[in-house]
């Protein structure tokens, strides 16, 4: 599953090693779309609209994303409609890369042709490199409320959902809190995805334990305790789940967002039952950031790509993908919403916690600062 690559300290060293190998032998990039404007481009109307950024995207041909893996709120059908549409080749790296392995990737690559174009990154990565992002507003900029993007369009939520317990039925009981993880029925079950400190899907799931055991969004202790608690009862799984690992019975619990484990249910229908629980007492909302690289490659692919985005469209994919999108409420009003989708989405109970940039940045520097001593 996306931002679940950091298994191992080898595994990092490995990656790493392989960026940039990749940056020392490729070629040197043609700077003829940066030189073109493109790449200081604040809206479509700096290309004369929105013809005309289709008219520059074609004419680099390509995009170069990362860290999207096509079972991940619907990504796959989103890149091969933008792709089909309008001709654009697009180049998909490192589909299970950590939001942080993103940032990396860029920085190693820099001014090469194979850098990434745009980013999908969680929260706490993305106000850390706001500077490295190209403002840039979308046509439906103004339909995002105020709180989900930065004034100057540096970056703007995407899609997102609520931190949720997947489980397989067959093999544990229902869980109806995040404290019941802890009962000698989860004994080396309980897998979270990711590594908190480098991935966002895994981030979310500390603050939702920190919600569930008395904490708050202000001090998320209590969920770095909470899983250091797990560990040491035996009931905290150190692999990163994937597809595979839940299908083969090897994570039957796991920790993530609850599009990404609905989904794993629909696909696995016949095979195992599995489900997914919001828990009532920890219900944690978050969206994914989307921004470009400022020194990406193709700036006007980039741009169109975050146009066909944002579009009614793109965002009707998320949500085909069982992720909420964040032009929900203003498509709903506009009668352009999937209903469909849209009424399949997980149920919940109480009221959503989301984290100010405050609280995000202060949850981040607590994980950095314990997590390796509390859980290791």
């Amino acid at each position: 599953m996306r931002n679940s690559v950091a298994r191992s300290v080898a595994a990092l060293v490995a990656a790493s090693t392989g960026l940039l190998a990749v940056a020392a032998c490729a070629p040197p990039e043609d700077t003829s779309a940066q030189s073109s404007g493109a790449a200081t481009a604040t809206s479509a109307a700096d290309f004369g609209g929105i013809e005309g950024l289709i008219a520059e995207a074609k004419k680099e041909g390509q995009l170069n994303v990362i860290a999207l893996p096509p079972d991940w709120a619907n990504y796959g059908e989103l890149i091969k409609t933008f792709s089909d549409k309008y001709g654009i080749k697009v180049n998909s790296a490192q589909p299970d890369a950590s939001s942080q392995e993103e940032i990396n990737a860029a920085d190693q690559l820099k001014g090469q042709a194979t850098a990434p174009d745009v980013f999908d990154l969680g929260t706490a990565v993305a106000l850390a490199n706001v500077a490295k992002f190209a403002p840039y507003k979308v046509a439906t900029w103004d339909d995002v409320p105020d709180a989900l993007k930065e004034a100057g369009g540096a970056w703007i939520n995407d899609y997102g959902g609520y931190m949720s317990i997947g489980y397989d039925a067959a093999k544990v009981p229902a869980p109806q809190s995040v404290t019941d993880l802890l009962k000698p029925e989860y004994k080396g079950k309980v897998a979270l995805n990711g590594d908190p400190t480098q991935a966002g899907a895994a981030f979310s799931g500390v603050v939702m334990a920190a919600l569930g055991n008395g904490g708050s969004a202000d001090d998320i202790a209590k969920g770095v305790d909470f899983f250091g608690q797990l560990k040491k009862a035996g009931n905290f799984l150190p692999v990163d789940p994937t597809p595979a690992t839940i299908e083969s019975g090897q994570t039957p619990v796991v920790i993530d967002w609850d599009y990404l484990n609905v989904a794993q249910g629909k696909k696995l229908q016949g095979k195992l039952d599995w489900k997914t629980v919001v828990p009532a007492n920890a219900v944690l909302g978050s969206y994914y950031v989307q921004a470009i690289n400022v020194g990406a490659p193709h700036p006007a692919a980039a741009r169109l790509w975050q146009e066909f985005l944002y579009s009614d469209e793109g965002q009707n994919l998320w949500l085909k993908g069982g992720a909420r999108p964040v032009r929900a409420e203003a498509m709903q009003k506009a009668g352009t919403i999937d209903q469909t989708a849209y009424g399949e989405l997980p149920a919940f109970t109480g009221t959503p916690v989301f984290l100010t940039d405050a609280q995000t940045t202060q949850a981040k520097d607590h994980l950095a600062a314990n997590w390796a001593k509390v859980v290791g």
